[in-house]
């Protein structure tokens, strides 16, 4: 006979009652097609109640979280999610309220999508908002999508390429080619900054746009951000700026104010509300005035005590199912409202100074590529302990012994042996301390004992996988082993 292993699972072991029939004569099974009914075991565990609670909980310690510890991920603002933002998200009217509701029975969420608009509109300095988009990745499709709609509008169907520079998110290019443009890539600098001869050499009357994240990805400030403008104006493109970095920025500069005719933004990183494991997540874009018509609808619209859903009048359509990922968006508009715009300029300056305060611990340990002070994030290298035969990879993975979650590594791509640090304006002194005397004690390893580190992690539930055969044999699909 088949016998199916499971850890926990125990022959007439159960963790349900059904109730019974009304009817003593009532079968259900009188009711389905004896085609559809199954003539073999469900392969499922016999487990009580509490052997299943258990399980799950055992599980939940295994996965690292930000009420663990710090997780100091580059450019991906893992920050701590308020329990007020998930309180509102909770509330009846809020979570209970259908999507086709008509619009005189929705007012409440009309009016916080309207005022989220506005402080968007108000935060990046640009007059048009859609909040549509699902996640950065999609606003940056959408803010392509209305660059190509406004050329072709206006007769000029020669702009077929778009600007990225060397050391953007990949997923800009992806996002430029799949709405039709060729992608040209501008070299960084010596200083990790857009340089400015390879861009003027590259803008020609086929430039539809530049892509640019601003502070960039290695956590600098586009300081030529004027004469980088003007020269993709004088070619007749349009600015893009991708608003990952928005934490380095509130309340201290907007992308309007630097001429950029459209950014998104990540609430799910900038506005604290969940990130990661797919979602849910919300990526609007603000625009500039000549690119408020093409915004995807609806929108919502204060039409005298009323608000309305309205469409631009040249909208390249919708990008979303209903109004966008309303839970995300109470989320985030509960954020602005507790900080207000004090509290938003604290978060970047906040933000700053830790990255900055982890990159003057660490230089002279780890190689710093770039002179000067970064933004909301500091890049090293593992340059020098890679010479002496420990890579990047090995910290990342003895940092985890330590009790924290490795940093971004290997990316950008323009930095070998890169390490990307964000810590957020949500780790205090003594947090990012015990950060960086971590880092500290692995480079001594590295120098003293380098198997320590080479051989790490310890402490992890699984140690060191061999991390290309699973890339290479992807197998995602549980099978429950037999004895037969």
């Amino acid at each position: 006979m088949e016998q199916l292993i499971f850890e926990k699972s125990s022959a007439g072991r159960v963790g349900y009652s059904l109730p019974k029939p009304y009817a003593e004569e009532y079968n259900p099974t009188d009711t389905i097609q004896p085609k559809l009914l199954r003539t073999t075991s469900t392969l499922l565990p016999e487990v009580s109640e509490i052997e299943v609670a258990r399980h799950f909980q055992h599980l939940s310690h295994l996965n690292f979280n930000i009420e663990e510890g710090m997780y100091p991920l580059g450019s991906c603002t893992m920050k701590y999610n308020p329990k007020v933002n998930e309180q509102t998200a909770s509330l009846p009217g809020f979570a209970g309220l259908h999507p086709s509701a008509e619009e005189e029975d929705a007012q409440g969420a009309l009016k916080l999508m309207y005022d989220l608009n506005n402080c968007l509109k108000a935060i990046t300095g640009l007059p048009g908002c859609s909040l549509q988009p699902a996640a950065g990745s999609q606003g940056e499709l959408t803010g392509i999508l209305i660059f190509r709609a406004y050329h072709l509008d206006r007769g000029d169907t020669k702009r077929t390429k778009i600007l990225i520079p060397d050391s953007a998110h990949g997923t800009n290019p992806a996002s430029a080619a799949i709405a039709g443009f060729t992608v040209v890539s501008i070299k960084s600098d010596s200083q990790g900054r857009i340089d400015l001869n390879d861009l003027k050499a590259k803008c020609d009357d086929q430039v539809a746009g530049l892509m640019l994240t601003n502070p960039n990805t290695l956590g600098l400030f586009e300081i030529d951000i004027v004469e980088i403008q003007k020269a993709v104006e004088d070619c007749g493109g349009l600015m893009y700026m991708d608003g990952a970095n928005m934490n380095a920025l509130l309340g201290i500069a907007r992308p309007g104010d630097m001429k950029f005719d459209c950014v998104h933004i990540n609430l799910h990183k900038t506005f604290s509300t969940p990130h990661g494991g797919g979602g849910p997540g919300a990526g609007p874009i603000c625009v500039s005035e000549r690119l408020r018509p093409y915004l995807p609808g609806p929108i919502v619209d204060l039409e005298g005590d009323m608000y309305k859903m309205v469409t631009p009048e040249k909208s390249i359509g919708k990008v979303n199912a209903f109004m966008g990922n309303f839970g995300v968006f109470v989320r985030a508009y509960t954020y602005m409202r507790m900080l207000g715009p004090e509290g938003l300029f604290n978060v970047s300056k906040n933000a700053i100074i830790n990255a900055n305060y982890i990159l003057s611990r660490l230089k002279g340990t780890y190689e710093v590529p770039f002179d000067g002070f970064c933004l909301h994030e500091c890049i090293i290298s593992g340059n020098w302990q890679k010479q002496i035969g420990v890579s990047t990879r090995d910290i990342a993975k003895r940092l985890l012994d330590y009790g924290y979650h490795a940093p971004t590594i290997y990316f950008p791509l323009v930095v070998r042996e890169a390490m990307l640090i964000e810590p957020t304006e949500t780790e205090n002194k003594q947090n990012l301390d015990g950060f960086c005397d971590a880092m500290l004690n692995i480079a001594a390893e590295a120098k003293n004992e380098p198997e320590l580190v080479t051989n790490a992690p310890y402490t992890a539930p699984l140690k060191r996988l061999d991390e290309a055969g699973a890339n290479r044999n992807l197998n995602i699909k549980w099978v429950a082993s037999q004895n037969n």
